[in-house]
């Protein structure tokens, strides 16, 4: 097995972790490269990512184009996507070499200029001021939005700004996509769930749309943008097959109750 090291030095620690990774493939005699996430390439057939969500993204978003499967080695606030934490890279390795783990296919989204494995989120160039979005679905006029901006999100994606905008969970394998408005000035303004084959398009009739690409990239200001399922998918690796339920409740504390004194 070939292995790349993806490692993103603009978060604390990074140094000490890349070290550790080294010495524990060295000492299996692995062959492996290591890449900064602003310059990646793809040398081997697994990819170790040293970060945090937004590293292990952009890594997954890459390395879907060659179908090389990503796992993450959290070194960020919360790690929903990463795999394993700093003490745990010995564990890690061993499992990998010994073929231990899952891989699950996650959808991706597309414009005409961008991959997102989490989400776009669209607001008006003027964001300290609200916007007026006309959605449409298929080419057929949905709805308008007074609000200050949409998501559109894959499954992956629903754990993340969705769902701090009020939006669902759903189970990241699923076929589906979802739609939240954010702060819309309307009470009867909801969360949607469509089938991953339907275009989703937003307009604006007197502004520019900002949008944003995984938290990330973003495409300036446009007029428009058409969004739909991407022919690649993301190829992420897990060591645990309870992976997405344990996540919820050790990282979001889902359905937790709360201590009694």
């Amino acid at each position: 097995m070939r292995i790349n090291v993806v490692y993103n030095n603009q978060i604390a620690g990074w140094t000490d972790v890349l070290e550790v990774l080294k010495k524990s493939l060295d000492k299996e005699q692995v062959d492996f490269k290591v890449f900064d996430i602003d310059n990646l390439e793809n040398y081997g057939d697994f990819t170790f990512v040293i970060g945090g969500d937004g590293t292990l993204l952009k890594a997954a978003r890459f390395y879907s184009e060659s179908g090389v499967p990503v796992l993450g080695i959290n070194l960020g606030r919360l790690g929903f996507l990463s795999q394993a934490n700093v003490n745990e890279i010995d564990t890690v390795v061993d499992k990998v070499l010994r073929k231990e783990f899952s891989i699950e296919e996650r959808l991706m989204l597309k414009s005409e200029n961008s991959l997102a494995l989490n989400d776009f989120v669209i607001k008006g160039c003027n964001t300290y001021r609200t916007s007026k979005f006309y959605l449409e679905i298929n080419d057929k006029f949905v709805c308008d939005y007074i609000a200050d901006g949409l998501i559109i999100s894959t499954p992956t994606g629903s754990t993340a700004y969705g769902l701090s905008a009020g939006g669902p969970v759903l189970y990241p394998t699923l076929d589906a996509l979802v739609i939240v408005p954010i702060c819309p000035h309307t009470l009867n303004a909801r969360p949607l769930v469509v089938p991953s084959s339907e275009t989703i398009t937003v307009k604006t009739s007197d502004k520019l749309l900002s949008v944003a690409v995984d938290g990330a990239d973003t495409e300036g200001c446009v007029k428009q943008i058409s969004i739909k399922l991407s022919e690649q998918k993301a190829k992420l690796a897990f060591l645990d097959d309870d992976s997405f339920y344990s996540v919820l409740r050790n990282k979001l504390h889902w359905g937790v109750s709360p201590e009694l004194n």
